[in-house]
C-alpha cells in the first residue's frame, strides 16, 4: 500500500537504515535531521506518517510532537525511542503518538508499524472524507441533489460565499436561482443582515429605479420619503433577479454603483453608500443579449466575476427521487397528511419526465398531489395529465433521437400543463436545440473548440461562454 512517510532524527546513520529498510516498500520517504525542519517538510509535504526519535538537541521530540499535533490534518507519529525507555515513549502515546518504536528494532517489525499505520491513516481519510460528504448534504440549506452538477454549485457556492465578490446566478426558470442566492448570504459574514430581492422582471421599467435607490419626498406627484432596496440591504446582500430584462437605462445607473458603490434616491442630491454584497440571476442568454444590444457588456463582466451555473432538472435525473422524497416531508407536514409514499409505478413516471418547469414544477405538482390525494399512497390516479401522459425523459420510441425526445417532450408538456408559460418553453426549446447544434459541430471538429469556433464564425471567447452555459464539456465529445 503506498503512502508517504517522514523520517525525523538528528543521526544521518539512523535515518539513513530506517530508510534503507522501507525503500523496498516502495513509500514516498523524506528526511529531517531535527524538530523545526520537520515541522517545516509536513507543513509542505503533508505526510502520512513520521517516524520521531524522541532524543534530539535544541527541541526534544516531546515538543516536536506536540506542534506536530497542533497543525491542520497531521500524520500519524510513531516515536522511536532507546530500548529500555519504553515509559517515555508512552508517555508520548498519551499525548497523541499514534504507536512506538524501540531501538534496536527489528526491520520486519519496522515495516509491520509502517503498514499498520498507513491503512489507519487511510482508514481515518475515508472517515474524514464520508463525515464531509454528509456535512455538505446537510449544509447547503434548501439545496437538494448528489449530482455532479450539484457538486460543482455546492463547492462555488462554499469558495465565493465568504467573499464579497459579485456572483451571476444562471440557468432556467424554476432550477432554483433565488435559494442559491440565499444559501450565499446564508454562509457568508453578511449572514444577520437582510437578504432583500429585487425581481427586475417584475416591477415596470419607470418604477425600478425608485424600487432600488428609493424617493425623495416630492421626486414626482404624491412621493414620500423612502428608502429603496439598496438601503434596505444596508450590510447585507442585495439581489437582483432577472437582471436580464433590466432596461439599459437602469443597466448604467447599478453600473455606477457597482463601480463606485455609491447611489442617489430619486429626486436628491444626497450620496450614500451602498455597503451591500451583490447577487444576480438571470434565465437569459446575456452575451446574445449583448450582441442584440439589450444588455451592456461593461455591467455583464462586472456582475459576473464568478458565474454559478443551475442545471435544468431534466439533466440531472439522478436528483429526482431525492427532490421527490423531501417535498413529500414538506407537504404531508404541512398540510397534516397520512401520505407514506409513492406507488413504484407512480415514482417511476416522474423521474422519467422531463420536468421542462423544473424544480418549481416538480414542487407544485408534488403540492397539488399532496393537496388532493385522500389515500396513504399516492398513484397514477393522482398523476396530473402532463406527468401521466407527457413525454419522458427517456422515450420507448428508439427511432427517435434524444434531441428530439426532449423536444417533443417539452411540446407535450406545454400543451397539457397550464402552469408552464409559452416564455419558458420556448427558451427551453432554444436551449435543447442550440445544446443540440453545438455539440454536433464539435464532435465535426473533434472537439476542437477553436476549429468549431472558425465553423461556426463566431469568436472562441464566445463560443466557451457557451459552452458553459449549456454544460457542455468539449473533452466528452471526442
Amino acid at each position: 500500500m503506498p503512502g508517504s512517510i517522514i523520517i525525523i532524527d538528528d543521526e544521518r546513520a539512523a535515518r539513513f537504515g530506517m530508510r534503507r529498510a522501507l525503500d523496498k516498500e516502495d513509500y514516498d520517504l523524506c528526511e529531517a535531521e531535527n524538530g523545526k525542519a520537520a515541522l517545516e517538510q509536513i507543513k509542505s509535504k503533508q505526510p502520512d506518517i513520521a517516524f520521531l526519535d524522541l532524543n534530539m538537541p535544541e527541541m526534544d521530540g516531546m515538543e516536536a510532537l506536540r506542534r506536530i499535533k497542533k497543525l491542520n490534518d497531521p500524520p500519524l507519529v510513531i516515536v522511536v525511542t532507546a530500548h529500555g525507555s519504553e515509559k517515555i515513549a508512552v508517555e508520548a502515546m498519551k499525548k497523541g503518538a499514534y504507536d512506538y518504536l524501540a531501538k534496536p528494532y527489528d526491520v520486519d517489525e519496522l515495516r509491520l508499524i509502517a503498514r499498520n499505520a498507513l491503512e489507519k491513516r487511510a482508514l481515518r481519510k475515508e472517515n474524514k472524507k464520508l463525515r464531509e460528504e454528509i456535512k455538505l448534504k446537510e449544509s447547503f440549506g434548501e439545496l437538494i441533489g448528489e449530482s455532479d452538477a450539484m457538486r460543482r454549485v455546492y463547492d462555488l457556492v462554499g469558495k465565493v460565499a465568504s467573499t464579497d465578490v459579485t456572483v451571476l446566478i444562471t440557468g432556467e426558470s424554476g432550477t432554483g436561482k433565488e435559494i442559491v442566492a440565499q444559501e450565499i448570504h446564508r454562509r457568508s459574514d453578511r449572514v444577520n443582515k437582510k437578504f432583500i430581492p429585487l425581481n427586475c422582471a417584475s416591477v415596470p421599467d419607470n418604477l425600478v429605479e425608485s424600487e432600488l435607490f428609493g424617493t425623495e419626498k416630492g421626486a414626482f406627484t404624491g412621493a414620500k420619503e423612502r428608502k429603496g432596496k439598496l438601503e434596505e440591504a444596508d450590510e447585507g446582500s442585495l439581489f437582483l433577479d432577472e437582471i436580464g430584462d433590466m432596461g439599459i437605462d437602469m443597466q448604467a445607473k447599478v453600473l455606477r454603483v457597482l463601480n463606485d458603490r455609491i447611489f442617489e434616491r430619486l429626486g436628491g442630491n444626497t450620496s450614500y453608500e451602498a455597503d451591500v454584497r451583490f447577487i444576480a440571476a438571470t434565465n437569459k442568454d446575456l452575451s446574445q443579449e449583448i450582441e442584440e444590444a439589450n444588455f451592456r457588456e461593461d455591467l455583464y463582466y462586472r456582475i459576473r466575476v464568478v458565474d454559478i451555473h443551475l442545471p435544468p432538472l431534466r439533466e440531472r435525473g439522478g436528483d429526482i427521487p431525492l427532490l421527490i422524497n423531501h417535498f413529500l416531508k414538506l407537504f404531508t407536514k404541512k398540510y397534516k397528511k397520512q401520505i407514506e409514499a409513492f406507488a413504484p409505478e407512480t415514482l417511476q413516471k416522474m423521474i422519467n419526465y422531463c420536468w421542462p418547469g423544473n424544480v418549481r414544477e416538480l414542487k407544485n405538482t408534488i403540492e397539488k398531489m399532496v393537496v388532493l390525494s385522500s389515500d396513504e399512497i399516492i398513484t397514477d390516479e393522482d398523476l396530473p395529465p402532463n406527468v401521466f401522459r407527457g413525454l419522458t425523459r427517456a422515450t420507448s420510441n428508439d427511432s427517435l433521437t434524444p434531441t428530439e425526445q426532449k423536444l417533443i417532450g417539452l411540446l407535450n408538456s406545454f400543451l397539457s400543463n397550464e402552469e408552464i408559460s409559452f416564455k419558458d418553453a420556448k427558451k427551453a426549446f432554444v436551449h435543447e436545440f442550440e445544446k443540440a447544434f453545438i455539440q454536433k459541430r464539435l464532435q465535426e471538429h473533434n472537439g476542437n473548440v477553436t476549429q468549431t469556433a472558425q465553423a461556426l464564425d463566431m469568436p472562441r471567447q464566445s463560443l466557451q461562454q457557451k459552452l458553459r452555459e449549456l454544460g457542455i464539456n468539449p473533452r466528452e465529445l471526442v
